[in-house]
């Protein structure tokens, strides 16, 4: 009878850590995901920063062409 207490709280243990380990592997990956994501987030941003800039420089040459023909 010792031995069946003495293994049952090894058991016990045994799925707490399988529990950790298993939101601990869960966190881990979905960490690895979002860090993923927001990588291709900035450089979507960026790129679409540059397409901004690009479109002003082009439409304020425009505005200035414009202009300088009705004088």
């Amino acid at each position: 009878m010792g031995r069946t207490t003495r293994s049952e709280p090894r058991e016990v243990d045994m799925r707490t850590l399988l529990w950790v380990v298993g939101v601990v592997a869960g966190a881990l990956v979905l960490l690895g995901l979002l860090l993923e994501a927001v990588r291709w987030l900035v450089i979507i941003g960026a790129v679409a920063l540059a397409v901004v800039i690009v479109l002003a420089v082009v439409k304020g040459r425009q505005a200035i062409r414009h202009s300088a023909g009705h004088r």
